[in-house]
């Protein structure tokens, strides 16, 4: 069923496809009876329960931000087979992102280039729509910085997406690593990643889970420091990766690639990058620093790759448009935890 209705959407454009396909299936889901839902897109009746930081989910595998960007998928999301949501970015003011076309399909690399740019509702419109959240469904929030605070203002604005969704969340990444905000990245330096995730601590009344999302593109040294900011800051772990600037492992020509622009890089072909950082990253942190695991998961035997690297979690993203629901079920009944 999902590879008609993908051969149907890929025929549009990949922005316009996106929005296309996720009302679809949040209309089925409302219509349907859920068996009648999970049916139709082959949901696995089989689980692998896991607790993360007293977050009980159904299985360990997640929808990595943004796919739902405004929250208005999470039921639907959930009852694909997903463990866990994380929504988002979300950013304090709503913004309309980056100029289209800003969403590009590399087909043949099964990857995806996006120059998105933290489009989002807002944090108050987001925080209504979570407030009706069911409790058996675990959502996380992504959240960012608005494009036109600058850095040194950026702390407000991490601060005022986390204090408004604290009682609606159920966990919480900061994302310092899109190569879709100019400078966003000049946050992961040590001295503000520190200052932001301090000041986010100071707030976590309840400790609720506080992830930092890194960049595949970071140096060893970067990563040593950001390894001192995770340990200093006592935050829960770090979700490896986001999308990559670069373009290594690519089929299509130069002039393609040229052609698209800039933006980052998801799919297959970010998955080398992703699990060697991550094989990094558990070699030096404490087995008590959780790592989540996203990049170019498209297979049970990568899923499982992950795993063994020695990840609590993975999310999906760009494996799950080009495999579909199928993907959920696959790595569900093949991995082992």
């Amino acid at each position: 069923m999902y590879k008609l209705i993908r051969s149907v959407l890929f025929l549009i454009d990949a922005e316009k496809a996106h929005h296309i396909g996720m009302k679809g299936m949040s209309l089925l889901h409302k219509i349907l009876p859920i068996k009648w839902f999970k049916s139709l897109f082959n949901v696995s009746p089989h689980q692998v329960p896991i607790n993360i930081e007293s977050l009980n989910m159904p299985n360990f595998i997640g929808l990595a931000a943004g796919l739902d960007k405004n929250a208005k998928y999470f039921r639907a999301l959930h009852a694909l087979g997903f463990g866990h949501i994380e929504v988002g970015t979300i950013t304090p003011r709503p913004q309309p992102g980056n100029p289209k076309p800003r969403l590009f399909r590399i087909i043949g690399d099964k990857a995806i280039i996006n120059r998105m740019g933290f489009n989002n509702d807002g944090v108050h419109a987001i925080k209504k729509r979570l407030q009706t959240k069911p409790k058996d469904i675990v959502v996380g929030a992504n959240i960012g910085k608005n494009k036109d605070t600058p850095n040194e203002n950026a702390i407000n604005d991490y601060v005022i997406c986390f204090t408004e969704l604290y009682e609606v969340a159920d966990y919480f990444v900061v994302n310092v690593s899109s190569p879709n905000t100019p400078n966003l990245r000049a946050l992961q330096d040590k001295e503000p990643l520190t200052n932001i995730l301090n000041a986010l601590q100071q707030k976590n009344f309840l400790k609720k889970p506080l992830f930092l999302k890194i960049a595949p593109d970071l140096t060893t040294e970067q990563l040593d420091e950001i390894i001192e900011v995770v340990l200093q800051t006592k935050i829960t772990g770090i979700i490896a990766t986001n999308t990559t600037i670069t373009r290594e492992g690519l089929n299509i020509s130069k002039a393609e690639i040229e052609n698209i622009g800039a933006g980052g890089l998801s799919g297959s072909p970010l998955f080398k990058k992703s699990i060697e950082v991550i094989k990094y990253l558990r070699k030096k942190l404490p087995a008590d620093i959780l790592i989540i695991g996203v990049g170019g998961i498209d297979n049970a035997d990568k899923a499982q790759q992950m795993i063994n690297a020695g990840v609590c979690a993975i999310q999906l993203y760009t494996g799950f448009i080009y495999q579909g629901p199928k993907l959920i079920s696959e790595i569900i009944n093949k991995v082992k935890v």
